[in-house]
């Protein structure tokens, strides 16, 4: 039994950690955490031997759900785009990495909790998606710590070579995202989230996609192609797709209505689903909210080729939740016109005039920047600035009540 010495600390204003090192079950190294509160005044910062003392750092954790090959990177190049400066791996670290730092954010994709590498899946018959093949205690346990200013050790899964490497020093950010198969799957990561969004892409578009990318830069065959969807549908079935009911906004990407019986996925159908009654998230509407409207913005304010754009908006119901549910069919030729359509949206988070077509225009070469999964993501990082941005502001005022009190 490992033996734990106990601190006190005293004149500490918030609550604050003492960890030590300590051995996982998977041999990794990680922190026993012990917490303390004191209502005095004083320092928030101190030192010790043999550990390490963090305060709080209000961390706000976003949760990004989505199976593979759906956008989940691009998705988060916007979202760390909206914050300013660009993500990087671990400056000096694993250049196998999966881990994103930017000034602000820290993007954690939770392969890294696979506790099983991928011969050791193989011989007990499980995928990723299997949650038998994931290690959800020490995920809950450093989301845990990460939200409450404590620095991790977070293994390493190696996507090169399918191993689990030596683990990196992860520092709690302002803004941790969790992205990957299970961040709503645990009950306990899940309440740890202060936002959660789930990339939905529907049978159709996901099986064009996958033929374009295996295919054209993989040199795979149709028929593995379809072996691959197919192996991988009962557990996506069984485990990830069922998140989706926890998210408080859904991306859903569906074929085109504009072109009949298209098999393309090129021009698609794309929908917000936006849970009312989030704290700090107003849902974003056209036009007048509540209403049920729908608009072709097609003609001589936006250049529309065939087949066109329309625009819908309205409530709707989705998992027994009251949404309200933006869509957009169609792709823009130019995306400077995309003002105009901005320019009709409203409760978008944004700080100036345009900052939507700004964002669209800085990245145009994303994939999705000329339909709705770039413009509907793009929205989704504004919500999210202004979402941690009100929970901030609340923070520092709340110790400054307390005083006047």
């Amino acid at each position: 039994m490992a033996a734990c010495t106990v601190y006190t600390l005293q004149a500490l204003n918030t609550t604050c950690a003492i960890s030590t090192p300590t051995k996982t079950h998977l041999g990794f190294n990680q922190k026993q955490v012990f917490f303390y509160s004191n209502g005095g005044k004083g320092t928030s910062s101190g030192k010790m031997r043999g550990g390490e003392i963090t305060c709080s750092g209000d961390t706000i954790v976003i949760g990004l759900a989505a199976d593979s090959g759906s956008g989940k990177s691009t998705f988060m190049r916007r979202l760390t785009s909206v914050f300013g400066g660009a993500a990087s791996p671990p400056k000096g670290g694993n250049p196998d990495s999966n881990t994103l730092i930017s000034d602000t954010t820290t993007v954690i994709c939770l392969d890294d909790y696979h506790s099983l590498d991928r011969t050791g899946r193989k011989e007990k018959g499980v995928t990723a998606l299997d949650p038998r093949a994931n290690d959800f205690d020490l995920m809950y346990q450093q989301v845990k710590a990460l939200k409450d200013g404590v620095a991790v050790e977070k293994p390493i899964y190696n996507h090169v070579t399918g191993l689990l490497d030596p683990p990196e020093l992860i520092k709690s950010p302002k803004i941790l995202v969790i992205e990957g198969l299970h961040p709503m799957y645990d009950q306990r990561v899940r309440d740890l989230l202060d936002f959660s969004i789930y990339l939905d892409i529907s049978n159709e578009v996901k099986f064009a996609w996958k033929i374009q990318r295996d295919m054209a830069e993989r040199g795979h065959s149709l028929e593995s192609i379809k072996a691959s969807i197919e192996a991988r549908k009962p557990d996506f079935d069984a485990y990830i797709d069922p998140q989706k009911q926890y998210a408080d906004a859904v991306i859903e990407v569906l074929p085109t209505r504009l072109i009949p019986d298209d098999n393309e996925g090129k021009v698609l159908r794309v929908k917000l689903i936006m849970k009312e009654g989030v704290p700090y998230f107003n849902p974003v509407y056209l036009f007048d909210e509540g209403s049920t409207i729908s608009w072709i913005p097609c003609g001589r304010k936006l250049t529309c080729s065939y087949p066109g754009i329309s625009f819908s908006y309205g409530p709707d119901a989705y998992f027994g939740h009251e949404v309200s549910v933006l869509e957009m069919d169609g792709q823009f030729d130019r995306l400077d016109e995309l003002i105009y359509v901005e320019s009709h949206l409203s409760n978008i988070s944004t700080k100036f005039y345009g900052e939507i077509t700004q964002q669209m225009l800085k990245h145009a070469d994303f994939p999705g920047s000329n339909n709705g999964t770039g413009l509907f993501q793009t929205i989704v990082g504004l919500k999210i600035r202004d979402l941690f941005e009100q929970i901030a502001a609340k923070t520092e005022s709340t110790p400054l009540q307390s005083t006047k009190s």
